[in-house]
């Protein structure tokens, strides 16, 4: 169901990339449940900043402007401690992003992984996908995650996630990282019972 390299020896953020449809956003809720995290989507705090939809962004200010911003609002993300990161499908891309999830200590990044045609077809099923026409274009989408795949591949884990259900891949998450996460739940159990003291 997944690899693992270099796992690090404490974590206290997660973070998942991969391709549209890879389940980021669906998974990325459930583990920070799962976890008593908070669930980050770089994606909604872009258009929360900027005040526009992701498409409208990148009509009024190109990849560039967008691939910029984008990089603000991970590097401000993932200063968050105790927390689940979804980033877009093409934040990798971008070489400052890279950069700083490089340097980030206690964190783990994990490439969520599924055939082309699967992600497709979650991304259709899902409302607004009239609005995304670079769906219809397969041989355009297949090069894109082919030049994408070399960046989701230096994650520090893939997990396949077709044919597993999002709460599968989650609970496969956890129990890989269990050791690495013993430390950090035990510090948010304890700020939990410390803010709920009267």
């Amino acid at each position: 169901m997944g690899t693992e390299t270099n796992l690090p020896a404490t974590v206290r953020r997660i973070v998942l990339t991969g391709f549209m449809g890879a389940g980021k956003s669906t998974i990325g809720a459930l583990l920070a449940e799962k976890l008593g995290w908070r669930f980050m989507d770089t994606d909604a705090f872009i258009e929360a900043r900027a005040g526009a939809t992701i498409a409208e962004i990148f009509s009024l200010q190109g990849e560039a402007g967008f691939r910029a911003l984008e990089t603000e609002v991970i590097r401000e993300c993932a200063g968050a401690e105790h927390a689940v990161l979804a980033l877009g499908g093409g934040a990798l891309e971008a070489g400052p992003t890279r950069e700083a999830l490089a340097h980030l200590e206690c964190s783990c990044v994990v490439f969520l992984d599924a055939p082309l045609e699967v992600m497709v077809a979650r991304c259709a099923a899902q409302p607004g996908a009239a609005e995304r026409p670079v769906l219809a274009d397969r041989e355009r989408l297949a090069m894109r995650l082919a030049a994408r795949l070399p960046h989701y591949r230096s994650a520090h884990m893939t997990v396949a996630t077709v044919d597993r259900t999002p709460e599968a891949v989650a609970e496969h998450i956890i129990q890989s990282l269990r050791e690495s996460l013993r430390e950090s739940l035990r510090e948010s159990a304890r700020a939990r019972s410390v803010s709920s003291v009267p």
